[in-house]
């Protein structure tokens, strides 16, 4: 797209945001004014003008070694504001609401904090199940679903995912290294699991939700135990799977 297409009501807004596009796509190389201006099909006064008011507010940087810009810290803090816990529940919802309905079971969404798993939301099918929950619930990330999920891609291992043991106390049977292996099944399944761990007579499965690779949050199925077969599991499991990637925003996937 250059501005020679139709379309734009505010052209120098335009130009702007065709700069931070162009910028994005070359990544941590940059591009200089000159392919800047080449590439956008611009003149090089119209294109230097944007990028200063990008670099006003910190949207563009510029290396003072090469002269080529680079996206600022204030481009890159877009994303992570619209995807800060605070946002989460809201542009996840529709998602839970839809993979409850498809399930028929408890669903939650979770986010680590320090050690634990703090839980954002819930959805609950119509049937009943008795188990305790609730938003802002906190339980130690090690002995849950949702936290395993997080932990297994989120690079814990050494002496920080003894730190997590720690943590977890009494609640985890498991040391260290039994729970890295357990991290390493879950980065093989792509899913975590959790059996009457943290409730008797409730078992979970979850997946993380990353963003460029780095998990932001988990979703969980939370069931009787009696009902999270082998086989009901691997079912779960691809119905997370079949259920939650249309419904996410922009940029985040599952494993």
């Amino acid at each position: 797209m250059t501005t020679s297409e139709v379309g734009s009501p505010v052209e120098a807004v335009d130009r702007a945001l065709l700069t931070l596009q162009a910028l994005a796509r070359a990544g941590a190389r940059g591009l200089t004014l000159a392919d800047l201006a080449s590439s956008l099909d611009l003149n090089k006064t119209t294109v230097h003008r944007a990028l200063g008011a990008l670099r006003f507010r910190g949207f563009v940087t510029q290396d003072p070694a090469t002269g080529a810009y680079v996206l600022g810290p204030a481009s890159t803090q877009l994303a992570d504001d619209f995807l800060s816990d605070e946002n989460l529940p809201a542009l996840l919802h529709p998602a839970l609401v839809a993979l409850c309905a498809a399930v028929d079971e408890l669903v939650h969404l979770g986010v680590l904090s320090g050690s634990e798993v703090v839980y954002l939301d819930k959805v609950e099918p119509e049937r009943p199940l008795r188990v305790w929950s609730a938003i802002g619930r906190r339980s130690p990330a090690v002995t849950t679903a949702l936290g395993r999920a997080l932990l297994a891609y989120g690079g814990a291992d050494g002496p920080v995912l003894e730190a997590y043991v720690r943590a977890a106390g009494d609640r985890s049977s498991r040391d260290a290294r039994a729970t890295a292996a357990l991290l390493a099944r879950v980065r093989e399944r792509g899913f975590a699991t959790e059996e009457q761990e943290n409730e008797t007579g409730i078992s979970c499965v979850a997946v993380p939700l990353l963003r460029a690779g780095t998990p932001i949050a988990a979703v969980s199925i939370t069931a009787p135990a009696e009902r999270m077969t082998p086989e009901r599991i691997d079912a779960l499991q691809e119905q997370l799977r079949g259920t939650l990637p249309a419904l996410l925003p922009a940029g985040i996937t599952l494993p």
